[in-house]
């Protein structure tokens, strides 16, 4: 434990420069090759810090296509992943990610309900829509959940009844009333795209990720607590009941904003914890910063895969991080089970 203390410091260092860098080698990579000299360029350009030689195709290219995209992408797996190391900490499951919750299939059914039916009079937009659907079925599992107990395993069930009834909602309304061009654009928004990112979506994201990040934080000694079980947690004056609640509410708001934002990418919130926890060890202090670096790099480049992998044809960001994510974890779990033994 003293050996993953001291190297919580140069890891989050690290990967903080690695963050940076990253963001600004992907700006630069795509159909239009832009010199690092030009994206460094632009950017000091529009932040005051000088005037860039790149002409005016290319400052569009980065200040207005890459660098959000980029940093959406950097948000993205920031709040997914730090979502993701709170519920298994909170749940006390290894297992449990952003979407246990039931929050990405309720985004996923407000979605299809604006885009297919026009729910919203054309006053409610894609992520608008997303983003209430989410909160429906947040609040649909919280009161199943509580209303069985408010245990762990009641809430992993109540948000698993949620997830196939939103899932079917979705499924129904595609199949009853969308036409061959809104299924392709559903579905390539339901496996999670980027591809539409302005500064409007990375000024709300950057919001509601840095604040849930600075609140979980703050609540890391109370983590530390849950390890040992909600009995020993109140032993200790945790308020567990309430805490459990502000824990989830805060993991179903940043998640449905990022949903709402770039659609579902999974497996981000449920492998970077765990890679966090072999680098620096499970006390949430030392966690929750490293999984939050983590999970920014790691998505920044899952994107730049997605969006150059196949030339000018772009898959969703959600197939690569899956394709990504499930040898990644099989790794986790083969050294687990190597650990047990």
């Amino acid at each position: 434990m003293t050996v993953a203390r001291r190297a919580a410091a140069p890891i989050c260092a690290v990967s903080a420069v690695l963050l940076i860098i990253s963001i600004a080698v992907t700006v630069s990579i795509g159909p239009a090759n832009v010199s690092l000299r030009d994206v460094y360029g632009v950017i000091g350009q529009h932040l005051g810090l000088g005037e860039s030689t790149a002409s005016r195709l290319t400052d569009g290219i980065v200040w207005q296509l890459r660098l959000p995209r980029a940093l959406l992408a950097a948000l993205c797996g920031a709040g997914l992943a730090l979502c993701g190391a709170i519920l298994q900490s909170l749940l006390r499951n290894p297992l449990a990610d952003p979407f246990v919750l039931g929050v990405s299939s309720g985004a996923s059914t407000g979605a299809v309900l604006v885009a297919v039916l026009g729910v919203g009079a054309g006053t409610l937009t894609l992520s608008g829509g997303a983003f209430l659907g989410a909160v429906l079925s947040f609040a649909l599992m919280l009161a199943l959940a509580y209303g069985a107990g408010g245990t762990p395993d009641r809430v992993i069930l109540a948000g698993v009844a949620c997830t196939q009834l939103f899932s079917a909602l979705t499924s129904l309304v595609v199949l009853s009333s969308a036409n061959a061009e809104q299924t392709r654009g559903i579905l390539f928004w339901l496996l999670g795209s980027l591809a539409g990112a302005s500064w409007a979506d990375v000024t709300i994201c950057a919001i509601v990720v840095g604040a849930g990040c600075v609140l979980c934080l703050w609540f890391a000694p109370t983590l530390d607590a849950f390890a040992f079980g909600p009995d020993a947690a109140a032993g200790l004056g945790v308020a567990v009941g309430r805490t459990r609640v502000v824990l989830l509410l805060i993991t179903a708001v940043v998640t449905a904003t990022l949903v709402s934002a770039a659609g579902a990418i999974g497996f981000v919130g449920l492998v970077l914890p765990h890679v966090a926890r072999l680098l620096v060890g499970p006390g949430h202090a030392r966690l929750l910063p490293v999984t939050i670096l983590t999970g920014a790099v790691f998505m920044v480049w899952a994107d730049t895969l997605a969006r150059s992998l196949f030339g000018a044809r772009e898959v969703p960001v959600g197939v690569v991080t899956a394709l990504l994510g499930v040898p990644a974890f099989a790794v986790l779990l083969a050294r687990r089970r190597r650990q047990l033994t």
